[in-house]
């Protein structure tokens, strides 16, 4: 028998930075997902195969390198980490094949490594007849998700596992909000590398140096998000899209961004994009255009002349799901 979990990846369409503050992000779950397929097997390591050209076996402390160059093991580690978390939970100790298919880009702030923590646990659990909560998942997926990120907020395991559109407030955790107008965005990988950590650090620095300047920035960006969550439920998407324009230059006023992503983002606004902001870190990854329906492939054409990778992309409101095959 085999089991599988899809868990879908995000954007961040407001918030990004202030909520380290302890201000509101909204975060949104998109159409691009991770598919993960485990298999019990007769002894008890856990191998570990990726369409993206990895694999491996790992045996208690031991890796066997199957495919994929040096750095396989680091690369497949949050995938075996994830699952022994949830046999220890189930109390089990048996091997597994688990195999792995994704379509969202990984390093880019589109939540993959999350949405394949959530996908690994939420299989497993289906494997052994057990359907998980939510809150279960949640806490599970963390373990893998420090591999990557070593001290993760748990807003990519939420909006995965959940679905939809959260906010998410770093003392009060994550709420659903109930948005019934579709989301159509237009993404642009830049492929541009970047340290999160760095970046956050950066501005934990400037905010050190000018806390009379960069306090009142955190503030006003925290109101914005309450004004993007009342325009989206009067389904005002103009005002949001508007909204957008501001809270990237919230962003660059703290330094996250750069010529090539301010280049992307006047690119998109150029071809008829409502709004446009970097989603995630900056200093490189991803923006997001927030388009009407008949402008994405405008939008998605003039990125792709520009140099950049574009993806068109929506809201969903289903969080991660599991079936039997």
């Amino acid at each position: 028998m085999k089991a599988s979990a899809s868990a879908p990846g995000k954007v961040i369409l407001t918030g990004e930075h202030f909520v380290v503050y302890g201000e509101p992000a909204l975060v949104m779950a998109i159409n691009r997902n991770v598919h993960v397929r485990v298999q019990e097997k007769q002894d008890d390591s856990i191998r570990v195969t990726s369409t993206l050209g990895y694999s491996g076996v790992f045996k208690g402390e031991k890796f066997i390198h199957e495919k994929g160059g040096d750095e396989t093991r680091k690369i497949l580690m949050p995938i075996k980490v994830s699952a022994q978390a949830a046999l220890n939970y189930l109390e089990e100790n048996l091997g597994l094949n688990i195999e792995v298919d994704s379509n969202i880009p990984v390093a880019a702030g589109l939540g993959s490594s999350g949405a394949l923590a959530v996908a690994t646990i939420a299989a497993i659990g289906k494997l052994f007849g057990v359907d998980f909560t939510e809150k279960e998942i949640i806490k599970l997926s963390l373990e893998g998700e420090k591999i990557v990120h070593m001290n993760p907020s748990g807003i990519d395991q939420t909006i995965s596992t959940k679905g939809g559109i959260i906010c998410y407030k770093k003392d009060e955790g994550a709420s659903r909000l109930d948005i019934e107008v579709p989301i159509p965005i237009v993404i642009c990988n830049t492929f541009i590398k970047r340290n999160t950590g760095q970046i956050v650090e950066s501005v934990r620095i400037k905010r050190d140096r000018f806390p009379q300047l960069i306090n009142p920035l955190i503030h006003v960006a925290g109101d914005l998000t309450g004004q993007v969550i009342k325009a989206l439920k009067q389904g005002d998407l103009k005002m949001v899209g508007e909204l957008m324009d501001l809270n990237h230059s919230l962003l660059t006023a703290i330094g996250v961004s750069n010529k090539v992503l301010d280049r992307f983002i006047h690119i998109s606004k150029q071809s008829g994009a409502l709004g446009a902001k970097i989603t995630g870190a900056g200093g490189g990854g991803c923006i997001l255009a927030l388009s009407t329906l008949d402008k994405r492939e405008d939008i998605a054409k003039a990125i792709h002349e520009a140099g950049g990778f574009p993806i068109i992309a929506e809201k969903v409101d289903r969080g991660v799901y599991t079936w039997i095959e």
